[in-house]
This record gives structure tokens, C-alpha cells and sequence, in this order.
């Protein structure tokens, strides 16, 4: 996708994109693979990715929310080029792109009240015709208002022809310029739209590509009116190339919304999601190469490019996500997952002794919340909570054989997995019973759960003295 110079050369410009989320509580899922692949299509073409927070809604647009997205970008792995712009600081710029657009007859002082906008689109839902600004003061002198009448500032959209968009993603699509109205650009009291703010801004950053979801694809059609009627007025202004991506759905085909899970990238972290993860699969929501599941980021870079988007929806299936996070966290250092297990069970966690378990722990667990569940029983305190299930195991006859496996394993000089392992089915052999039914109260006794890693390695990872006290204590019982 290749971009021209804007004179009919064939140089290349450098790729520049941006992501530009707004502020309104966190980072959605659907904006996070929006700004993954802004980022790795700037990162494979060797360009820049930029940042921006659109934060005019100064109601909506916390400290707090900025922090979320920042955080979540970081946590991601995403790391945009450049100061991070914010909208809010662009006003005056703004502003005095309007006024040039007025000065130079592109656009015009509509003194329209509300009243008569009311009662305009009143008029327009009666006669069931499309409710739009009819122009009113399109071609009036702006002396016939009153003196010191307030007015909003509209552009001049063309008034016959089509405006065409070869968009990366969906193709060739246009509109009939006649369905598109004198948009507001800068409000009654002087602050900009979003329609203007979001060109001005992408100009001023000289973005090449502008990659978004494709419910801004409406947006793109009055977006360029903007950016055709500050050429020959600014130097600098070059329709971008659009690339509108297709939104993501829920598995049962609907619109993503909180019924499907959680929507922040937040959630997913807190869920106990590997970044990694999380990167990779929403790469895979949309964009394929081949039947390849799992890339790292340096491949995602390696083969990244828009036009293998899709342009039908993507479904986001949690099941697989889960899976997928399953193959991350074995493949994952131990000593890291270590000290992200550590965080979540608390200070009473021995990272050295959650290291040596990482490899038993880590085979079964899906993420880092069954990986924390399945640690915990390391660092409980004597006596032992038992939960329900496991006191259900705990009868006397099961105590009996408790107190029989303690006499066992005190006597054992060897504490393996083989060792032990040799020893309790011994024990079962004599007792004529399956290993099982040793193995199951024994570790209710050990973990005060029915589920664990295997018994022998719980047995060797509590070591010889605090197996037997926790068996001793529910022997007791």
C-alpha cells in the first residue's frame, strides 16, 4: 500500500499512523487491536506510530482513564514514537483552521438559532425526508443577522458530484456528495467539532494511514471535505489512505458488548491473561497468515499488512483465548510467572519456592488466577481450611490411613517423586485398594483441596517436615 507524493510522482512518503482513543473510562478491546495494528503497521514498514488522547470531553476525560489506556498500551507492549498528543491542547489550532477555511470562502458564519434547527428537522421527519442542515445561510451575507448574533461555522461540502474513498480494508465505496451537509466546525462559543478537531490533528502529525474501526467509515466522507478544502490554502493537507476495519462480534454474531465478558484490556490483565496473549489473538481477529496460531511480536512486525484484513466481522471466543493463554503460560519463564503468581497471592509467597513449582503448576492451568489457585496450597498456614469437598474425604477410615502413610513416609530417606511414589503404592497393594484412594484424602490433607498438581509432587515440593505436619494434623482430626 504503497503512498504517493500528492504532486503524481511516485516517491514515497513514510508511513505515519496513529492511534487516537478517547479518555471515557478504558481501553476497549476493540480500540486496543485498532491501535495494535496502527502500531505494527507503521513498525513494518519502518515508519512511525503515533499517539493521541481525544480528550475534549472534558466531562468524560479523566487523569484516571488517560492512565488506563497509557497503562494498557504499555502493558501490550505497544510503544508509540514521539510525545503523546492531546487533543484538548490542540484548540487553538483548531480554531484557526476554521477561521482560514472562512477567509477563504470555504466555509460560512450560520446564524441558525436552535429554535429554527428544532423546528427545521421537525419539518424534515413530517415530510419523512432525510434530516440534514438545509443551507440556509450557505450563500447569505452575514450582515442580515442581528448584531453580536452568536454563530457556528459550516463547510461548504460540495454540492453535486461524489466523493470516493479506496479504502484499504473495504475497497472502493463513495457517497453522493448531495447526502452530505454543511457540517459544524467550530461551535457557537468557539470550541471545534470532532469532525474538524480529528483532521486538523491527523494533518498536523502527517499521518500517511489512518487505520480505525469501520463505524468511522460515515465519518471518513465529511472528514475529507475538510482536508479538499484546505488545499491551496495550507501547504501540507493530503487525503491519508483509510483503512476502516471491520468491528469485533461475539460469538453468537452480535456486537460486542459486556453480556459477551469483559471488554477492557484491563479485565483481561486482571483475568490473569499474559499480555502476550492477549497481543497474539487479537492480531488473529482479522488478520491471518496461512494457518499459523501463535506469532511473537517480531513476526507479527515481519508480516503485518493491512490488506489481509478481513472485511467481515471477527467473532471473539473466550474458549480459545483461554486456550491459547494455556500454550503461553507453559511456554512462559518461570521465575517471571513466578513473581506474577507471587503478586497475586501475596506477601506470605516464596518466589525461589514458587520458581521450583512452576514447572508442575504450570501444565494444567488456563491463566494466571488457576495458576495462583494452584499455588496457594504452598503457603497455607497450619491448621489447614479445609474446604467441602475435601472434608467429605477426610472420614475416620480415611484418618486411619493417614496416620498409617505418616508412620511410611517418616521412615522414607529418599524424598522423590519416585521414591514416593514406589512407597504409597506399596502401601495400596497391601491394602488391595487403588492408588487413588490414598492419593485423594491424602490431599485434602496436604492442600485442603480435591484438586492439586500430582501427590508426589505436592509431597516433594512441601518438603519432608511439612508434608508430615499437615498429615499428622488431619490424622488427628
Amino acid at each position: 500500500m504503497a503512498s504517493s507524493d500528492g504532486n503524481g510522482g511516485n516517491a514515497p512518503r513514510p508511513v505515519v499512523t496513529r492511534f487516537a482513543p478517547s479518555p471515557t473510562g478504558f481501553l476497549h478491546i476493540g480500540n486496543a487491536r485498532t491501535g495494535l495494528f496502527s502500531w505494527l503497521y507503521a513498525r513494518h514498514f519502518g515508519g512511525k506510530a503515533l499517539l493521541r488522547i481525544e480528550d475534549t470531553d472534558k466531562k468524560r476525560s479523566t487523569q484516571e482513564a488517560i492512565d488506563v489506556i497509557l497503562d494498557g498500551l504499555d502493558w501490550l507492549g505497544l510503544d508509540f514514537d514521539g510525545e503523546t498528543v492531546f487533543q484538548s491542547a490542540q484548540a487553538g489550532r483548531h480554531a484557526e483552521v476554521a477561521q482560514k477555511l472562512l477567509d477563504a470562502g470555504k466555509a460560512y458564519k450560520c446564524f441558525a438559532t436552535p429554535e429554527e434547527l428544532t423546528e427545521m428537522r421537525e419539518a424534515q421527519r413530517a415530510a419523512k425526508q432525510p434530516m440534514r442542515y438545509d443551507g440556509r445561510w450557505r450563500d447569505r451575507d452575514p450582515s442580515e443577522a442581528s448584531e453580536g448574533a452568536p454563530y457556528t461555522i459550516r463547510i461548504k461540502t460540495p454540492e453535486g458530484g461524489e466523493t470516493v474513498i479506496q479504502d484499504a480494508v473495504q475497497g472502493r465505496v463513495k457517497v453522493d456528495n448531495r447526502e452530505l451537509d454543511d457540517f459544524i466546525l467550530l461551535r457557537a462559543d468557539g470550541s471545534p467539532t470532532y469532525m474538524l478537531a480529528v483532521v486538523v490533528d491527523d494533518m498536523d502529525m502527517g499521518c500517511t494511514h489512518i487505520i480505525r474501526g469501520d463505524d468511522h467509515l460515515n465519518n471518513a466522507f465529511r472528514q475529507i471535505q475538510v482536508i479538499d478544502a484546505m488545499q491551496g490554502v495550507e501547504d501540507g493537507w493530503e487525503r491519508p489512505t483509510y483503512a476502516h476495519v471491520p468491528l469485533i462480534h461475539g460469538n453468537d454474531g452480535a456486537k460486542l458488548s459486556k453480556r459477551h465478558g469483559a471488554l477492557g484490556v484491563r479485565d483481561y490483565r486482571e483475568m490473569g491473561i499474559l499480555p502476550e496473549t492477549l497481543f497474539n489473538y487479537l492480531l488473529r481477529l482479522g488478520w491471518g497468515h496461512g494457518d499459523q496460531e501463535e506469532f511473537s511480536a517480531e513476526e507479527a512486525i515481519a508480516l503485518f499488512d493491512i490488506d489481509a484484513v478481513g472485511k467481515g466481522p471477527s467473532r471473539f471466543d473466550m474458549k480459545k483465548l483461554l486456550n491459547m493463554n494455556g500454550n503461553y503460560i507453559r511456554a512462559a519463564d518461570d521465575t517471571r510467572l513466578a513473581g506474577l503468581v507471587a503478586e497475586r497471592i501475596g506477601p506470605q509467597a516464596d518466589a525461589g519456592l514458587l520458581t521450583d513449582a512452576m514447572p508442575v503448576l504450570k501444565m494444567r492451568a488456563k491463566d494466571l488466577i488457576e495458576l495462583s489457585d494452584g499455588a496457594a496450597f504452598l503457603f497455607k498456614q497450619r491448621p489447614l481450611e479445609i474446604d467441602e469437598k475435601a472434608a467429605g474425604l477426610l472420614n475416620d477410615e480415611a484418618r486411619a490411613r493417614l496416620s498409617a502413610i505418616s508412620q511410611r513416609l517418616r521412615a522414607e530417606t529418599d524424598w522423590t517423586i519416585e521414591a514416593l511414589e514406589a512407597n504409597l503404592k506399596a502401601y495400596a497393594e497391601e491394602l488391595e485398594l487403588g492408588l487413588g484412594k490414598l492419593a485423594q484424602p491424602l490431599r485434602a490433607a496436604l492442600t485442603g483441596q480435591t484438586t492439586s498438581p500430582g501427590i508426589f509432587d505436592v509431597l516433594v515440593l512441601l518438603g519432608k517436615e511439612e508434608s508430615l505436619a499437615r498429615i499428622d494434623a488431619q490424622a488427628a482430626a
